[in-house]
């Protein structure tokens, strides 16, 4: 591609062809503030806070949309700009809820920091203000409208990224909000409970529904006992929500962390990863050799689950059975370590950490209560349990790191490369293969399905036999590998798919990031980057291999596949209307 030449601020530059001013600007390491723009996701120009000069026109311009020219001369600082960007901001606080006190996202709001900034007056233009009902109806977010600012980004989120649309801009004018169709609230539509929407926010308009104050009440009570499991995931995120540098493995300060809120019980969610892949790989072999439904395609993600029952019901029956970790992880609690501390399961508490808003969701469906009472009691985010570690007054950065209660706490690095796209698959063909072939892998690493590409496809021989496997990640990319699979276009014996874009890593309930960074920096590969790290420096890198497994497979399961194990790890689907 061709460069042109540009002057931004008397600089001079040569950038790409076709580059706009904003990314012009980035390429000088000069920051143009945004607050509607993400990339390849979100190009309007609609918040106008991204408004720069240019010599000879006769406006000010939106950098975030307006191309590059040979000759340009850009200013983005002079006295006109930055009087335009404060107006801008005080328009829109003229009317925004202001109670930032009180609001989740205070100390991380996009608009707080630039109206700090900017040195707005909140008040400074005054007038009528639309009032609009909070929607709460869904299990796993809350919608405030009077928080928005009609960036606009949770409705490209949803729709150019996830593939999905159920929210967008409704009205016209001043009476513009975000909502669904027909003013439906959110549980009424095909939601998939992915949160992409919420991260996406610059605002406290979109959140988690928060569920710390029902952890607090049960940890106080003296009738239950509590414990708690972290998902792959969030030993690489949770450090970001105290100012550690994104892909940090925070791994033994959280544990030590989780220790000092009460929990009678710090575990590790791999174990549920683990049994997963045991119980998944199992099932593929059979599938494979006794004529069974496949593709068989992963259920470890309760966002894709829940997309494939409301969009694509033909594919329920290529579903595994199995149910996710954290669903795995809270039966067996109920059911095996509740009989061994001899504690009646209506009395353990189950709390999961997740990096998933739809694991709210998941912890609620039908068949998910092995032992008669649900699996998980509650399904914290990342951002949920940072807020309860700052409650406590916990110096998270400075703890000791310490290690996860025994026996549900001892894992393997097949578990930890859950959280990225990629890693449920590597997993289950490091377990699958040996189990076919009765030896031993002489290389773990399966480099095809990793990496942060939309869809990745492989091809193993296996004990002789070709296996064709492929990998998507983000709703929308999962739809494009449906749809080939069901036109006959591509034809694979084993498909993961996870709802979010990257995997766990970059799922809805982490920690949230201004848009300068998610737009300039790889947050999808960084914290898949630690995962990975931390499978090549563990003792023990296969599934199979875990003692724990085996403990509970010799005492209780039987065997990878026994009734007892369908009974206790297996789950069911059902056909969900798409409007």
């Amino acid at each position: 591609m061709e460069n042109v030449n540009i002057k931004i601020n008397g600089m001079p530059l040569s950038v790409p062809q076709g580059s706009t001013i904003l990314e012009a600007a980035r390429y000088a390491g000069i920051h143009i503030p945004t607050l509607c723009y993400m990339k390849e996701i979100n190009a309007i120009g609609a918040c106008r806070i991204c408004m720069v000069e240019v010599k000879g026109a006769r406006s000010l311009v939106a950098s975030c949309v307006y191309p590059v020219n040979e000759g340009m001369e850009v200013f983005t600082n002079t006295p006109k700009v930055l009087s335009s960007r404060k107006m801008t901001l005080e328009l829109i606080l003229s009317t925004h809820n202001k109670a930032c006190l009180s609001c989740v996202r205070s100390g991380k709001c996009e608009l707080q920091t630039l109206s700090q900034e900017f040195g707005c007056d909140a008040n400074y233009f005054q007038g009528e203000n639309e009032v609009y009902p909070i929607d709460d109806s869904a299990a796993h977010m809350i919608r405030d409208n009077s928080k928005c600012v009609l960036c606009r980004r949770c409705s490209a989120a949803c729709a150019n990224l996830q593939d999905i649309a159920v929210i967008g801009p409704n009205e016209r004018g001043f009476k513009t909000h975000i909502g669904c169709a027909f003013e439906n609230n959110l549980a009424d539509v095909a939601c998939i409970s992915c949160g992409q929407c919420i991260v996406a926010c610059p605002t406290g308009a979109l959140h988690e529904k928060d569920q710390t104050d029902k952890v607090w009440e049960a940890l106080s009570d003296p009738t239950k006992t509590v414990i708690v499991n972290t998902a792959p995931s969030i030993r690489v995120t949770l450090g970001e929500s105290f100012g550690m540098p994104i892909g940090t493995n925070v791994k033994g300060k959280m544990a030590a962390a989780l220790r000092r809120l009460g929990f009678a019980g710090v575990f590790d969610c791999d174990v549920g990863a683990d049994l997963t892949i045991i119980e998944e790989a199992n099932e593929l072999i059979e599938r494979v050799q006794n004529g069974g439904k496949l593709p068989m395609i992963t259920s470890c993600s309760p966002g894709w689950v829940k997309y494939c029952e409301h969009y694509f019901p033909e594919f329920i029956d290529n579903l595994s059975s199995c149910k996710s970790p954290q669903q795995m992880f809270g039966a067996v609690a109920k059911t095996w370590y509740a009989e061994k501390m001899g504690i009646d399961p209506k009395d353990l508490v189950v709390v999961s950490v997740m990096p998933c808003t739809a694991k709210k969701f998941e912890t609620g469906r039908d068949d998910q209560d092995a032992a008669g009472v649900p699996d998980v009691d509650v399904a914290l985010t990342t951002r949920e349990l940072a807020r309860m570690i700052q409650r406590a007054g916990i110096d998270f950065v400075n703890l000791p790191d310490e290690d996860f209660d025994a026996p549900l706490g001892i894992t393997t690095g097949a578990g930890a490369i859950f959280g990225a796209t990629g890693g449920v698959m590597e997993a289950a063909l490091r377990t699958a293969v040996e189990t076919l072939t009765g030896e031993e892998l002489q290389k773990l690493e399966f480099n095809e399905v990793r990496g942060t590409a939309g869809i990745k496809e492989a091809s193993y021989n296996v004990a002789g036999m070709d296996v064709k496997v492929a990998v998507a990640s983000g709703i929308k990319n999962a739809r494009k590998l449906l749809e080939n699979i069901r036109d006959g276009k591509a034809d694979y014996q084993f498909v993961e798919i996870m709802a979010c874009p990257g995997g766990c890593v970059n799922g809805g309930g982490q920690p949230t990031q201004p848009a300068e960074v998610r737009n300039n920096v790889d947050l999808k590969a960084k914290r898949a980057a630690a995962l990975y790290a931390e499978d090549e420096n563990l003792p023990l890198r296969k599934s199979h291999e875990s003692p724990v497994c085996k403990v509970l497979y010799d005492e209780y399961f039987g065997k990878p596949g026994s009734h007892k194990a369908h009974e206790v790890l297996h789950t069911s689907y059902v056909k969900r209307d798409r409007f």
